[in-house]
């Protein structure tokens, strides 16, 4: 990397003291608040400031309040603040800033995460040991105003992101109540909400519903079209996308580990050709960490052709919309996670997708207005979706300019001695 006037690079362990942490005996453990809160490695770190779940009356290594928690076990980098003293285990290093602005030093460790990670992949054992931590490389302007100056940049971002993403919360717990009413409650003719108290109600396998309403299997409104088994010796380097398990994700597709089916032959299988606002599930394991395997395919997913073990949702008496509504409703979901359970290998079939009970609604125009009023809210929470990408992105190209001395906020610093002046 060239030189940048101004800018020097050396070992953490020369601007920052570095703890490596140690067990202690499990007999000392306790989900009381006795002693300390104890963290052996990064399992309860959150957003910023960890959660921890254990307490220990045993102290060997203790990480300050305000230091950064370091995982130096896998995932390396993976870093946290510490919001008041912690026992710290073997799984994770105590950084505390000496030499350096605190706040630049948490945000370099966050550029570096993933260099860290690639580092400590050569050995057996993803790890990185104390001698390697404390030999880090830092890059840091000499300038401490200029340290600052960098990490309140980049800290103004991150408090933009965390009130997007609280707002997104915000709207997906309004989101789930709002879908609850709307499949439980509907609309009536006046466009209002029904309500026990003003209209009739009946009993159904789904507890209590309108009268004008039917509870039968999602099989009676929706079909599954399934994947294609196309054979791996067609693959090639280019052509159609493949849409496999591994691309169906929770809300949208992930196309990391990408297939492709040449052109020539991906033309004789044009009853797979998937296309935007199709709706799919991922058939093996269809509850993950992550999330939900169902996806709403976007314009940037086409063209691809749909795969084994891969379901396209198709409505029969039912608009898309209303189809939607219904498998990705939390009630759909908690119906299918019943059907997934007690298998080895978790595998849901078409008649198991399809199988559960779901509300229907007669009127054909009453399914349009419930899907009509979740798609008007879904459309802001997308664009809140996409400002919060949109800040990613931000950050990113901040951090690669702003860490590295490619851009220098000089400038700025020049103004603020003007303004104080």
């Amino acid at each position: 990397m060239n030189a940048v006037d101004g800018w020097i690079s050396d070992g953490l362990g020369k601007v920052a003291s570095v703890t490596m942490g140690q067990s202690p005996d499990s007999k000392f453990y306790s989900e009381e608040p006795t002693g300390l809160p104890f963290l052996q490695g990064c399992s309860e770190f959150r957003a910023r400031t960890p959660n921890p779940v254990l307490y220990c009356s045993q102290v060997k290594k203790v990480a300050e309040a305000g230091s950064i928690l370091f995982s130096v076990r896998a995932p390396v980098g993976k870093i946290n603040i510490a919001n008041k003293e912690y026992i710290i285990g073997r799984g994770l290093a105590a950084i505390l800033a000496t030499g350096i602005d605190p706040g630049y030093l948490e945000h370099f460790l966050t550029y570096c995460e993933p260099k860290f990670r690639n580092a400590s992949q050569g050995s057996t054992f993803e790890a990185i040991n104390s001698v390697e931590l404390n030999n880090w490389k830092l890059r840091f302007p000499i300038s401490r105003s200029e340290q600052t100056k960098i990490a309140e940049i980049l800290s103004t971002v991150d408090r933009a992101i965390e009130q997007t993403e609280a707002l997104i919360a915000k709207q997906q717990r309004i989101k789930t109540g709002l879908m609850h009413d709307l499949l439980t409650r509907g609309i009536d003719e006046q466009g209002n909400l029904r309500s026990e108290e003003t209209h009739q109600f009946k009993d159904s396998p789904l507890g209590r519903i309108p009268v004008e309403w039917n509870a039968e299997p999602l099989s009676s409104i929706v079909d599954l079209q399934v994947g294609y088994a196309f054979k791996s010796s067609w693959f090639s380097e280019d052509g159609i996308r493949l849409l496999r398990g591994e691309n169906v994700g929770n809300g949208r597709s992930d196309w990391k580990d990408r297939k492709y089916l040449p052109d020539s032959i991906a033309s004789k299988f044009l009853d797979y050709e998937l296309a935007a606002g199709d709706l799919i599930i991922g058939m093996d394991r269809t509850f993950t960490k992550q999330g939900f395997k169902v996806s709403l395919l976007r314009e940037e997913d086409i063209p691809s052709l749909l795969v084994q073990r891969v379901g396209r949702f198709r409505p029969l008496s039912v608009s898309v919309g209303f189809m939607r509504l219904l498998i990705q409703s939390p009630a759909y979901r908690r119906e299918l996670l019943l059907q997934q359970k007690g298998m080895d290998i978790p595998h849901l079939s078409k008649s198991e997708i399809l199988s559960p009970i779901v509300p229907i609604p007669q009127s054909i125009n009453e399914m349009n207005e419930i899907s009509s009023r979740m798609q008007t809210f879904e459309r802001a929470e997308q664009g809140n979706s996409d400002q919060l990408q949109k800040l990613y992105s931000l950050k990113t190209a901040l951090m690669q300019d702003l860490m590295t001395g490619k851009k220098r906020v000089t400038a700025l610093l020049n103004e603020t001695e003007v303004m104080n002046g």
